[in-house]
């Protein structure tokens, strides 16, 4: 019984395999939105959504797969009757998670402070939940969890 159960839910997945190429990014962010409509995130919510998915896979482009055209985002879209989890899958090696710091307006916007750094700190703030992990030989993930009704 429990394996029916699992498999019902693995089969309401979407995975999208993408380039690690900029702009690819957008078609991940519109998949995750329209599956958050669906459910009935409320427009906020899907834009919340939005940018936090776009985000993730801009780092895992960038970061995880280091802009190589031979590696591939991979995303795996999870919907619940109330959430939504969405997995970004890259071939990174993750980040010292200690080492993240809170950007600073202030001295971004007198470009005293590098304009990058908001990714993860938007992530963490659009979403529910946000998990990194990395998976030896195999890679990075990081996992947004986006509730209803918040």
């Amino acid at each position: 019984m429990a394996g029916r159960s699992s498999q019902k839910k693995q089969s309401s997945a979407i995975r999208l395999v993408l380039p690690s190429r900029f702009g690819y990014e957008k078609i991940a962010m519109e998949a995750a939105a329209t599956l958050a409509e669906i459910i009935g995130f409320s427009p906020a919510r899907v834009e919340d959504l939005r940018t936090a998915v776009s985000e993730a896979c801009i780092n895992a482009i960038e970061h995880g797969n280091k802009l190589d055209a031979h590696h591939r985002v991979e995303l795996l879209l999870v919907p619940g009757r109330r959430r939504l989890k969405v997995q970004v899958h890259d071939c990174g090696e993750g980040f010292k998670f200690a080492l993240r710091k809170e950007p600073n307006i202030a001295k971004k916007l007198a470009g005293e402070e590098s304009p990058r750094g908001w990714g993860l700190y938007l992530i963490e703030r659009l979403v529910d939940r946000v998990e990194f992990k990395t998976i030896e030989e195999v890679g990075h993930v990081t996992t947004l969890t986006m509730n209803l009704g918040k």
